[in-house]
């Protein structure tokens, strides 16, 4: 009895014709005209679900993914004979199952070997998860690379301790070049050692400079504290890689949220742990000893590096990973943060710092940040120093300290979301506060817009930003009574050709960092479009979800656009007077009406009810306790200025 032929999806070394019929007997064309006995018909395919990895660096899985694709060719008609060959050249490893492909000609059923999550992470471990052997490989490298540099030959404990503090202080440069990777076939060992070999950075000076001595203290328990984090981070990521990647929507997504809220929620649970931690390194490694020369800044990371090897607990660590599990509410919308810290809050920048002559007694508006590496030290949080300039090479400037979780780099606008979990976000906002106990000023949230929102996005109404403002604005006491200090202080109105109101604006975003692995070529979503949110006042208090829910409810029903600026007004004299009657409302504000906020409510559950392709993505429950925290916040600020 004859078996009948079938159609084989091909998606690694087999698509090498030679290969092909070295194993089956037969060969493949892509063109109708050169098909015969000998001559299968091939046609290009995409096997959607599944993503293609290749942990081993020789041979290519195809593993479940559901937002993925793999682009492979479908082989028409191969004889049984031929499958019994590819079959015994495939091995044990895979399975041979049925699938449907895409063609240019419709869908077509076919065979394709394949393999289950569970065997790749025996085989495995958590690497073929996002193909990370590549990455791995390079910091094994580099890993190397500071073994031969730092001590040569010892493998003393403290050795090791040495070398884990040079990382720290090269840090920027290894994510770097693990950037970079993705844009060549690989990172030369030429390359490699030129970009790592370069001297340790020095505090002896600025420890000698009388204007900086002040402050010195402070910048160091600061240095000490980012390397606890930083350190208890990477601990997580060590360790618990494969947990860690299933919390992560896609690679899209910044790959430490999870991790970095763990590690804050630690630190920030144990201070009475921390502070004598840090007050010890800062006794034990006294200043005098390093402006004399007998210390520098890689004593103090060696002291935060050793710390953590011995305060680090991984039953603690499991158990904060697990509640995170348990709260997680993804979504399918992209956020991010950035927050903005200052002791000397507006003032922290021209020329309002001048006219007000405001001292921050603790950093000095952030002016020797740079002098003591924390802008590599803070990079997983996305921190540096912005003074509003638009320039970022200033050195010494004075600003706000500001983290984004998530941005890569500043000057060139890399970022990567920081969560699609409205939850998360909040978490980490109120996370890094506590942390960094440094006062809170204001709060960006931003939200990515989808292609068929882009050219299409409407004004706010008044109410609806009105809402906003009692829900964000910083509701507090003012000159003549209470006021929403981010508008009553002129925080987000600025004069170019004419006044505007910095309330919401879209920028573009890069978050693609190499060449499409199919088409070698950048994919089409490298870059995309954000609704970014600058009206909010950072507070250590409030209540984030609800706000962050309401605003991409709101962008998914519907999708304001930039609010506003000056040629909006003077185009739109009903805008124009909307935003003198703001102003007023804000520096006095009354109760907003039971209508305008029904009318918020209803749109905002249209948008959540609609996220997924008109399905809601969150679970029911969840959005009727959002819709009413929203109310209950409304109804309470209405009663605060009634």
């Amino acid at each position: 009895m004859d078996h009948p032929k079938v159609n084989l999806f091909i998606y690694g070394s087999l698509r090498d014709s030679r290969i092909f019929q070295s194993v089956s007997g037969c060969g493949f064309s892509l063109k109708p005209s050169r098909i015969d006995d000998k001559t299968l018909f091939a046609e290009l395919a995409f096997l959607p679900h599944y993503r293609r990895v290749s942990p081993d660096n020789v041979y290519y899985y195809a593993v479940p993914a559901s937002p993925a694709r793999i682009e492979g060719l479908v082989i028409h008609g191969v004889p049984s004979a031929a499958m019994v060959e590819i079959d015994r050249y495939e091995g044990k490893r895979y399975q041979r199952e049925t699938v449907q492909v895409h063609t240019g000609h419709g869908v077509v059923e076919a065979q394709a070997y394949l393999v289950t999550t569970e065997s790749m992470r025996k085989h495995f471990g958590d690497r073929f998860h996002v193909n990370l052997i590549h990455e791995l490989w390079l910091r094994k490298r580099i890993r190397q690379f500071l073994k031969k540099r730092t001590r040569p030959g010892d493998d003393t404990e403290d050795a090791e301790v040495e070398r884990e503090a040079d990382r720290e202080l090269l840090a920027t440069t290894e994510r770097d070049l693990v950037m970079s990777h993705y844009h060549r076939e690989a990172v030369s060992d030429y390359y490699l050692e030129h970009e790592l070999n370069r001297p340790r950075p020095s505090i002896q000076e600025v420890c000698r400079d009388s204007q900086a001595q002040p402050y010195v203290r402070n910048y160091l328990a600061l240095v000490l504290r980012q390397v606890l984090l930083n350190q208890f981070d990477e601990q997580l990521q060590v360790r618990y890689r494969f947990e860690l990647e299933h919390m992560r929507p896609s690679l899209r997504y910044f790959a430490r949220s999870v991790s970095l809220l763990a590690s804050l929620r630690m630190l920030n649970a144990n201070r009475s742990v921390v502070e004598p931690i840090v007050e010890n390194g800062l006794n034990t490694i006294s200043i005098e000893k390093v402006a004399r020369g007998g210390a520098d800044l890689i004593d103090y990371i060696k002291y935060a590096v050793r710390a953590v090897r011995s305060i680090f607990d991984l039953r603690v660590a499991e158990d904060h990973l697990s509640r995170i599990r348990a709260n997680l509410q993804p979504g399918l919308v992209p956020l991010g943060c950035e927050l903005e810290l200052s002791n000397v809050g507006a003032a922290a920048v021209e020329p309002l710092r001048s006219a007000t002559k405001a001292v921050d007694p603790v950093y000095d508006g952030f002016k020797y940040f740079y002098d003591f590496h924390l802008d590599v030290l803070c990079w997983k949080l996305g921190g540096y120093i912005d003074d509003h300039s638009g320039y970022t090479d200033r050195p010494r400037r004075q600003g706000f300290f500001e983290t984004a979780p998530g941005r890569l780099s500043i000057a060139g606008e890399l970022s990567r979301p920081a969560t699609s979990d409205p939850w998360l976000l909040s978490q980490l906002i109120h996370e890094i506060v506590s942390f960094y106990q440094v006062r809170p000023h204001s709060l960006h949230l931003s939200f990515q817009l989808r292609k068929s929102q882009i050219g299409r996005q409407r004004i706010l109404p008044m109410g609806f930003v009105q809402c906003l403002l009692a829900m964000g604005g910083g509701l507090e006491p003012g000159p003549e009574g209470l006021w929403l200090s981010r508008m009553g202080r002129g925080e987000i109105m600025q004069k170019t050709s004419g006044e505007e109101f910095v309330f919401a604006r879209t920028s573009r975003r890069n978050w693609y960092l190499g060449d499409d692995e199919i088409a070698d070529r950048p994919p089409a979503q490298a870059t995309t479009h954000v609704q970014q949110y600058k009206f909010i006042r950072l507070d250590r208090q409030a209540p984030y979800e609800p706000l962050i829910l309401c605003l991409k409810g709101l962008q998914l029903a519907y999708n304001p656009g930039d609010y506003l600026f000056a040629e909006q007004m003077q185009q739109n004299p009903r805008l124009y007077q909307h935003y003198q009657e703001l102003k007023k409302w804000a520096n006095h504000p009354t109760p907003i009406g039971s209508r305008t906020i029904q009318r918020l409510v209803d749109t905002v559950r249209q948008g959540l009810m609609r996220e997924g392709h008109h399905r809601p993505v969150h679970s029911l429950h969840y959005i009727e306790w959002v819709l009413h925290a929203i109310e209950t916040q409304l109804k309470a600020f209405n009663q605060q200025v009634a």
